[in-house]
């Protein structure tokens, strides 16, 4: 599926779903990646304030710009209830990070036009594509 540069390329709004502050977690620092590599990055946590120059909000819902890419960083077991939320907000794609694979979300993003990516790095293929 080398659609991801193509994804990439038309992308300029990223949210960061399950964006945490904690050491150790690579939401954080892919979030500051993204937005150190030009994209309009918003971090989803309802239990964050805020975390560096990215603003956090509780739902994807709540973010004031027309998002892109729902990047999740989610345990897979709750994707179904953030894919319907992107539905919502007419996101475009949905991207499941490493080890995230929801097949029923997968199936429910398709199903209502979003593209999928399941279980690959953002910035891993940001590197690929963009070196």
């Amino acid at each position: 599926m080398d659609n991801f540069c193509e994804i990439l390329s038309n992308a300029k709004n990223i949210a960061v779903v399950g964006i945490s502050n904690k050491p150790g977690r690579d939401s954080g620092w892919i979030a500051k990646f993204l937005k150190e590599n030009g994209f309009n990055v918003f971090g989803v946590n309802p239990a964050l304030e805020k975390f560096d120059e990215i603003p956090i909000y509780k739902s994807l819902k709540e973010i004031p710009q027309q998002i892109d890419i729902v990047d999740i960083f989610r345990r897979s077991e709750f994707v179904v209830d953030i894919v319907k939320e992107a539905i919502e907000i007419n996101a475009k794609v949905i991207w499941m990070q490493l080890g995230v694979v929801n097949y029923e979300a997968e199936k429910l993003a398709k199903s209502s036009g979003l593209k999928v990516v399941m279980n690959h790095c953002i910035a891993v293929e940001f590197r690929r594509c963009f070196g």
